[in-house]
């Protein structure tokens, strides 16, 4: 793609004065300080650190925020234009 910009150079943006009257947009860090593997001898020894954790743990379950994480889901979301002209 960047070689068909240089190709077409009228077709590349100017973010400077694109922005212009835009909102402010401030990218938080949403990464987690530390990751560890927690391994468990027995399906009883996962269940009672589920119990400790407050939280579900199943065969499929891959990671897990602690403490509990609410985790906001984009998927169902739809931006819209309000200018109705």
């Amino acid at each position: 793609m960047k070689e068909q910009l240089d190709m077409f150079p009228e077709l590349k943006n100017n973010i400077d004065k694109e922005w212009v009257n835009m909102p402010e947009f401030d990218m938080k860090n949403l990464e987690p300080v530390k990751q560890i593997i927690i391994s468990f001898k027995t399906y009883g020894d996962m269940n009672k650190f589920a119990k400790l954790i407050e939280q579900p743990l199943t065969d499929k379950t891959q990671s897990v925020w602690y403490p509990k994480a609410n985790i906001d889901k984009a998927f169902d979301k739809l931006y819209t234009s309000r200018d109705e002209s």
